[in-house]
């Protein structure tokens, strides 16, 4: 493993028009992956997740959970992480740590599954990411993540 960044604090908030895997509804769950780091998501949907260098993408798999059977894949989604690093980078250069300031924004692409154009911000001093995600090899289906970096005293400001 490379030089730690930080934390990466990864919290599911919701899915919408996901698709139906049981009768009338489905028990949605979401691992998430960093490198060789996994996280399950249960009641509580908040994750902490290693960042280091070389920086990765964060891999998302949402699954129906089932009783008595395998459970459903309900799609997978991935984020590149390197925007949300270069904006730490950059707010550190800038040494701005309280208010709030745009410090980037991401527009939907091949490195991503955006749905629609992304804000990184500048937030009392975390760099925080709001994201909306599209589902992969599914009819359909959208999962909102808030991706916060929390930096150690070493942090990327390389």
């Amino acid at each position: 493993m490379g030089e730690l960044l930080g934390l990466l604090k990864v919290v599911v908030v919701q899915g919408k028009r996901l698709v139906i895997r049981d009768f009338k509804s489905s028990d949605p769950y979401v691992i998430a992956k960093l490198g060789d780091q996994v996280a399950k998501t249960k009641v509580i949907n908040t994750h902490f997740l290693s960042l280091t260098e070389p920086v990765g993408v964060l891999n998302l798999e949402v699954f129906d959970k089932d009783r008595f059977k395998a459970d459903d894949k309900m799609g997978h989604a991935y984020l590149n992480l390197q925007p949300l690093v270069s904006a730490a980078r950059l707010s550190h250069a800038l040494r701005v740590s309280s208010g709030e300031m745009t410090l980037r924004k991401v527009v939907p692409d091949t490195d991503n599954c955006l749905v629609k154009e992304s804000s990184i911000s500048l937030i009392n001093g975390e760099v925080v990411q709001s994201v909306w995600l599209r589902l992969c090899a599914v009819e359909s289906g959208e999962i909102e993540l808030k991706v916060r970096l929390i930096e150690t005293r070493d942090g990327p400001s390389r």
